[in-house]
Order: C-alpha cells, then sequence, then structure tokens
C-alpha cells in the first residue's frame, strides 16, 4: 500500500540518496559498497561558499570486505562532496576501526560509541548504520528462504513479521511456530 497523497501544495527541496551495492568476490569473500548523497534544490549559501542547486552538498562512499560470518575484514570510507573541503574529508582513515567487527553482532551500538560526536562524520556513521540489513540481503542471494539442515532460519524473530508467534511463521515456517504471543 503505497503513501497516502499529500493534502498540501509542496515543492521538494532536499533529496538524500543511500544506495548499498552487495558483490561476491572471486575469492569467495563479499564487498559492500554503500554511498551517501545530498543534494539542495535551491542554491544553498555555506560558510564555504554557495553550493548550487543540483550539486551535491555531501557525497561519502564506503566499502567494506565481510566474512561469510559478516566479520569485517577490510573497510575504507571517503568523502567525494563535502560542506568544508579540507576538513570533512579527513576522517576517511578512522572508518579503518571497523575491521574485526560484525556486522550483525551488536554493530550499531558499537558504531555509536566508536564514531561519536567529533571521531567520527555524521554522514558516513549514519550510511553504515544501512549496512548489517544490506549484508544479510546481500547472503540471502545465496541461501534457501527455508533452510531443511535443521537450524533455525536466520531470518525468524529479527522482525515484527517473522516474529515466531506470528500468522506468517506459522504458515511459512510451521515447524518454528510458537503459537500466538499472549497480550501485553
Amino acid at each position: 500500500m503505497p503513501l497516502s497523497n499529500s493534502s498540501l501544495g509542496r515543492k521538494r527541496v532536499h533529496l538524500r540518496r543511500i544506495e548499498v551495492e552487495g558483490y561476491l568476490r572471486n575469492d569467495g569473500l563479499f564487498e559492500l559498497e554503500a554511498s551517501l548523497c545530498d543534494v539542495k534544490d535551491v542554491d544553498y549559501p555555506l560558510a564555504s561558499g554557495v553550493r548550487p542547486a543540483g550539486e551535491p552538498v555531501h557525497l561519502m562512499r564506503l566499502r567494506l570486505t565481510l566474512d561469510a560470518t559478516f566479520n569485517i575484514l577490510a573497510a575504507e570510507a571517503c568523502s567525494d562532496r563535502v560542506p568544508y573541503p579540507g576538513s570533512c574529508d579527513t576522517i576517511g582513515p578512522a572508518y579503518q576501526r571497523l575491521v574485526g567487527l560484525n556486522l550483525v553482532q551488536g554493530f550499531r551500538r558499537t558504531i555509536a560509541e566508536m564514531f561519536a560526536d567529533v571521531a567520527g562524520c555524521t554522514h558516513i556513521t549514519e550510511l553504515l548504520n544501512s549496512l548489517p540489513t544490506a549484508a544479510i540481503q546481500t547472503f540471502a542471494t545465496f541461501q534457501r528462504d527455508v533452510d531443511d539442515s535443521g537450524g533455525k532460519p536466520f531470518q525468524l524473530d529479527r522482525c515484527h513479521a517473522l516474529e515466531t508467534t506470528s500468522e506468517a511463521v506459522r504458515r511459512y515456517y510451521p515447524r518454528w511456530y510458537r503459537g500466538q504471543r499472549e497480550p501485553v
């Protein structure tokens, strides 16, 4: 079901695009490449000068190399377009500290602590928050939705639709259905 129509006239003034691409490398490892781009639809005055409409104010990029258990083996970040050149674009190397973290085990909490305030770039850190679910979707390309190997499927109890007390689990994963949830 789509969003309802806006009830008032409006004019877009800002666009943010977040894009994540997942790759399987020839050596069996995975890479995620992500970008965040902010563009204004009007000329945007900054202390560093006016950014003309349609030109990116922010363009940040990340690449993470992962093993099959979501461990980060390599990390690279860069800022191609920034509001304060010579300052914003110097933080990229700090994100090499991601190496050794696991993308699906406490990742969001850890990066919020590691890159809080002046220890990181708000935009790059925000972009990182998109990567755990993008990694899961990348890896899911190679796994059956219903795996009969004996273990509980990874996706169960990781979102409201696939809570093991839900109708979806009763219908599509009956082996793992735990009955209806008690009312709160």
